[in-house]
């Protein structure tokens, strides 16, 4: 039988979930979001071949939807790596189909489909996808790291993804969902669907140091107790909080929980059923009920405990469709892991799980001894140096390409315009709409560049804090640096070079974007 939905979800949907939303959104808001790629991939995401992402390829900078999905498109092929960082509230009104030899997109969503070689990753302030999904489909070796998924329905206005948070279906392979928010305001009834879910033959999964919010569903692996391909899931470090069920339901397949912090799973928790083979080691479980066991099918499912935590959990009595591991869940099979990982103990998993899951939390990942850690970032193979360099003071030589040249960017203030970066004069000025932005040049033909001089206007200088130069053609990062100034980089020879500002004390104002072949 269905267990009615509990008041506290219907309570938390109001209220209670915009302030948690509100808290989520004060987190990002920190510098500490700013963090690249950290880290490399643990659990199933491992085998495989392992996921990589968009490691080796060009870097590029996202404020929109149509921003990732014109980076998606604008590569070679459909499997050139390629790492998006993204910045800002993505949503249905900056989200637009693209298309391209390299992309199958759709608007409204983010689409992640027939691809590989790809990494989402939030930077700067942040990165929320407000009301608005992620779909990976048929695509293989996907990053998704340090970003806010909220609020996506499945009916009403406006809709997208199926109702889910992050939906894989269709042949997926090899994804690594990292330090991430997903957020609901209700269940079903509401208009939600699940937070995370796996259909139809995806397989080399891992969630990790994660929270999960305020859903009537967690998430599920496979869309019926005949749909079985799907597998090899891996949940370590994450927050449920507040979900009614699917934490996860599993149909078929095997999967590994390890150091999750379950409070308040209010309906049922670990739905292992249709064979399924769940790992269930050193979790801590909160004031909730029914945390594991085959729920709402007489299609069994499978368990191997052990070093679990049950604090103030309540257990039903068993019917032929519903039987509870507990109060004493003891193992009915056993699972072999293919990978190594370290387990903290159960009892300081809800300090380390609190510290570490989550966007915008400095990326801090477990020691597997109780403490936490940040890992070392990630490095970007297409940045010049290690470090960014400063701008050198000479005057470059020459005859300054940007005049005549044409220009666009990513926003512009009022009153400014991009073309004002390339018109050599020093009393107009391009300002993004906030502190951060981009302003291109570009040419007809392909052009040899080899250095730019950003020039402040008047009264505004000093405002700059750290930028890179974009090759606009590729994405790839040419020099990044602080403040003003002459920059140099191996000549390239390219149609469109970008000024990408990711710092500022205040609105930049650019006066000129200089360049110059020598």
């Amino acid at each position: 039988m269905k267990l009615p939905r509990p008041v506290a979800l219907r309570l938390t949907a109001g209220i209670g979930a915009l302030a948690l939303a509100g808290a989520a959104a004060m987190t990002l808001s920190t510098s500490e979001a700013s963090a690249a790629v950290t880290g490399t991939a643990t659990g199933y995401a491992t085998q495989n071949g392992g996921t990589t992402g968009g490691a080796g390829g060009a870097t590029v900078r996202a404020t929109t939807g149509t921003q990732i999905h014109q980076a998606l498109c604008g590569r070679a092929s459909a499997d050139t790596p390629i790492t998006i960082e993204v910045e800002g509230t993505i949503n249905h009104g900056n989200t637009a189909k693209v298309s391209g030899d390299s992309c199958n997109t759709a608007a409204g969503v983010i689409e992640l489909k027939q691809i590989s070689n790809v990494t989402l990753v939030g930077v700067g302030s942040g990165a929320v996808f407000d009301q608005l999904g992620i779909h990976i489909r048929e695509s293989s070796n996907i990053v998704i790291q340090n970003v806010t998924v909220q609020n996506v329905k499945k009916s009403g206005s406006p809709t997208s993804n199926g109702g889910d948070a992050i939906g894989m279906e269709s042949d997926v392979r090899n994804v690594w969902v990292d330090h991430v928010n997903l957020l609901a305001s209700g269940g079903e009834s509401e208009g939600y669907d699940g937070l995370f879910d796996m259909k139809d033959n995806t397989q080399y999964v891992t969630l990790s140091y994660s929270t999960l919010r305020n859903s009537g569903r967690g998430g599920l692996i496979g869309s019926s107790e005949t749909e079985l391909s799907n597998g090899y899931i891996t949940f370590h470090h994450n927050l449920y909080e507040n979900i009614d069920s699917r934490a996860p339901l599993l149909r078929g397949g095997t999967a590994h929980m390890y150091n999750n912090y379950y409070v308040s799973l209010n309906e049922s928790g670990i739905n292992s059923r249709a064979g399924a083979k769940a790992k269930v080691d050193n979790n801590y479980f909160k004031n909730s009920k029914d945390v594991l066991g085959t729920f709402y099918t007489t299609a069994a499912g499978y368990w191997q405990v052990s070093g679990n935590t049950f604090d103030n959990v309540t257990w039903s009595g068993a019917a032929s469709d519903y039987k509870p591991a507990g109060p004493n869940p003891t193992s009915n099979t056993t699972v072999s892991i293919p990978y190594s990982y370290k387990l903290d103990a159960s009892s300081c998993v809800p300090g380390v799980v609190g510290e570490t899951a989550g966007a915008g939390k400095g990326m801090k990942v477990s020691d597997g001894s109780c403490s936490t850690q940040t890992p070392t970032p990630t490095p970007t193979p297409t940045d010049p140096t290690p470090t960014p360099t400063d701008p050198t003071p000479t005057q470059p030589s020459g005859a300054n390409l940007s005049i005549g040249a044409g220009a666009d960017g990513s926003s512009k203030a009022d009153g400014t315009s991009y073309g004002n970066v390339r018109d050599g004069s020093m009393t107009t000025h391009w300002s993004p709409s906030g502190t951060t932005g981009s302003v291109s040049v570009k040419w007809g033909t392909a052009t040899a560049v080899s250095k730019a001089n950003i020039r402040e206007a008047s009264g505004a200088t000093g405002r700059i804090k750290a930028w890179r130069l974009l090759n606009g053609d590729t994405g790839a990062v040419l020099a990044s640096g602080t403040g003003a100034g002459v920059t140099s980089f191996p000549k390239t020879s390219l149609k469109k070079l970008t000024l990408d500002i990711t710092s500022a004390s205040a609105a930049p104002q650019v006066a000129e974007f200089e360049t110059y072949a020598q």
